[in-house]
């Protein structure tokens, strides 16, 4: 029988990235300079720091390993589900594919994850604006890191960093060429933004809109199963 760490100082004292630390390092000497000049403001900044830190937040997570699972890139909710073509950079044609979007608040952990092993084929960043990354145009407006990957078994996914509202920052840590696990960490975005997973045809979202996602641990598909697309209501 195998045992899980749940201890509460994991909880308190959560792993955070390494792109966080400038940040965290800003946010403390603001901090001390607001309390030189009026003390009730340090408090203000501490309060701001220890959000920083908890933005930054770099947990580990435990991701289903059967084969064809496709798993949840980012935390968050799925904010669009449905036919959407894919970014014309990737080179996938004009069919349109099932998309899932995740919508990711500033309160969500914001560490990108690979939602299935395989093979980098592509990478293409495009310039954009930085609209409400929960609108269904930010597909197409906005900023984005987008991937094209072909799976173990020979059927190709994309994923799509979008940056949001607020986001300044796509950071993609992957390489053409490069083989990935899924689950694996392999970017950011900050703060406050969304990913999208493009599925390949015939293969139905176990989720549904409205739904939060974990990344590396939530199923978003299954590429070998026949189930039919869930649908989900509010309860």
């Amino acid at each position: 029988m195998q045992a899980q760490d749940i201890s509460l100082a994991k909880y308190i004292w959560p792993t955070v990235h390494r792109e966080g630390y400038p940040f965290i390092a800003l946010f403390a000497v603001a901090s001390g300079l607001l309390g030189l000049l009026w003390g009730p403001l340090f408090w203000v900044g501490l309060v701001l720091t220890v959000w920083c830190v908890y933005f930054f937040r770099n947990p580990d997570r435990v991701t289903p390993s059967r084969d064809g699972l496709v798993i949840s890139p980012a935390d968050g909710v799925v904010c669009l589900l449905g036919p959407a073509v894919p970014p014309a950079e990737l080179g996938m044609g004009e069919e349109a594919r099932t998309r899932i979007s995740v919508f990711m608040s500033v309160f969500d952990v914001h560490v990108n994850r690979v939602p299935l092993s395989g093979k980098i084929l592509r990478l293409a960043y495009k310039s954009g604006k930085f609209l409400n990354a929960a609108l269904d145009k930010a597909s197409d407006d906005n900023e984005r890191m987008a991937i094209r990957m072909q799976t173990e078994s020979g059927a190709e996914i994309a994923f799509v960093q979008i940056a949001g509202l607020v986001a300044r920052r796509i950071k993609c840590d992957l390489s053409e060429g490069q083989e990935v696990r899924t689950g694996e960490r392999f970017g950011l975005i900050r703060f406050g933004s969304r990913v999208d997973v493009y599925l390949p045809d015939g293969v139905a979202p176990l989720v549904a809109c409205g739904q939060r996602c974990i990344a590396g641990e939530t199923v978003l598909a299954d590429m070998v199963s026949a189930e039919p697309a869930r649908q989900g209501e509010i309860r």
